[in-house]
């Protein structure tokens, strides 16, 4: 009995709605403890250090949070994309065309908004990179709750297009804020992730090894100054999709890993992260700079105005172009709900911000540009969800229609 009802919890929490459900009251959780009479307590539980003095990491909780929980986070997205890569939808090279290059779009167009609107203010040589990013969960949970009646195959791209999105956003973060490189550490890395691909080829499924190969190059990673959650990834995608001839799909590393870390990801390390990074001071003030300073400007233009035509616009000129084919299913209007969508940049674009803007100011442009990204994925929700409402009432008329020729 208790078993089953650990099984019923655990498949609960694989389901978008509940890791989209979680985060929101993680973040919402976050702004009213800081906005509270209580707001120094949030400052002193998040400044808290938790040290590990023989490996010299000197982290606080919230850099436990941003450096280490993310990584699982990672790893997550790292297997769903080499899952879509090697047989998902972006396996078929004409499929795979769309999403890949909505992606790019939602990258380039944003930063360059960014660029734009915030040149010359401080911090922008690397803020720019705030509004690139599309978060999976916040994003798919908004699609299962008002979208239900969307064709499947929206999932499908939204999925992909935020998994590569994701990706960018990693290579961004590694090549951004990688100020000085140790080699030797960089080697270690290395040579971990080449244990972890030989482990794999050799078909070894104890976690005594892998456990071991994920610390040591997270680690590796974080002493040669290169952000750790890229540890994730790497070894997301080296892990082996494809089962073997005598192998039960459920049982093929990738698909075992996902399902028992999924919902550690979705329950535990973005909430936890969205808690230790939402704790923004909201009051007048801020509203207000919201629509007069550059910096936080940027991003909400970057978000809500680059993502949307980014992504839109490129998947739209790809399909008039023969590059890539739109599912039948979905038409212009559908497409436009998800790039809406794809503006809800939460916990990468809450990662970036607190990297790009570390030490800039007196620290009121990094909390001004959360504020940004929160309130702006707030507003993306919203207007994604009333687009995908008005779209759902059409595709099911067009189905009760048929339906109702088909009875005649």
């Amino acid at each position: 009995m208790i078993s089953q009802v650990r099984s019923e919890i655990v498949r609960y929490l694989r389901t978008e709605t509940v890791g989209g459900a979680l985060l929101l009251i993680a973040a919402a959780g976050a702004l009213l403890w800081v906005n509270s009479p209580w707001g120094a307590s949030y400052t002193t539980m998040i400044d808290t250090k938790l040290p590990i003095p023989p490996l010299h990491l000197d982290l606080t909780l919230a850099d436990w949070t941003k450096d280490g929980l993310l990584a699982l986070f990672f790893f997550v997205a790292g297997l769903e994309l080499k899952r879509e890569l090697v047989v998902g939808e972006l396996a078929d090279r004409k499929r795979a065309s769309l999403p890949i290059l909505a992606a790019i779009g939602g990258v380039v167009v944003p930063a360059l908004i960014a660029l734009g609107v915030g040149w010359g203010v401080d911090g922008m040589d690397r803020g720019w990179a705030i509004p690139v990013a599309t978060d999976i969960a916040f994003a798919l949970a908004v699609l299962a709750l008002t979208g239900s009646r969307i064709p499947a195959s929206a999932r499908v791209f939204l999925l992909s297009l935020a998994v590569v999105d994701d990706l960018i956003a990693i290579i961004l973060i590694a090549v951004l804020f990688t100020t000085t490189l140790k080699m030797v550490w960089l080697l270690v890395a290395v040579l971990c992730f080449a244990g972890w691909a030989l482990a794999q080829h050799k078909r070894i499924g104890t976690p005594f090894v892998y456990v071991p190969l994920a610390l040591v190059a997270w680690y590796g990673l974080h002493e040669a100054g290169i952000h750790p959650t890229l540890a994730g990834v790497i070894c997301g995608l080296l892990t082996r999709v494809r089962p073997d001839p005598d192998e039960d799909e459920h049982c093929v590393p990738a698909t075992h890993l996902e399902h028992v870390f999924q919902p550690i990801s979705a329950a535990l390390c973005v909430p936890l992260f969205a808690l230790f990074a939402s704790g923004v001071t909201l009051n007048s003030q801020v509203f207000s700079e919201l629509f007069t300073d550059r910096l936080a400007l940027s991003v909400v233009l970057g978000l809500l105005v680059g993502k949307t035509l980014g992504i839109f616009g490129f998947s739209w000129a790809a399909v008039r172009l023969g590059i890539a084919e739109r599912p039948n299913d979905l038409g212009n209007r559908d497409m436009f709900a998800l790039s809406v969508l794809g503006a809800i940049g939460f916990t990468v674009s809450l990662l970036v911000a607190e990297l790009a803007l570390e030490g800039v100011g007196d620290g009121s442009e990094a909390e001004l540009a959360k504020a940004a990204v929160l309130l702006t994925s707030l507003a993306a929700s919203l207007a994604g969800s009333a687009l995908l409402l008005r779209r759902g009432r059409a595709h099911q008329a067009r189905r009760d229609e048929r339906a109702l020729q088909n009875q005649e």
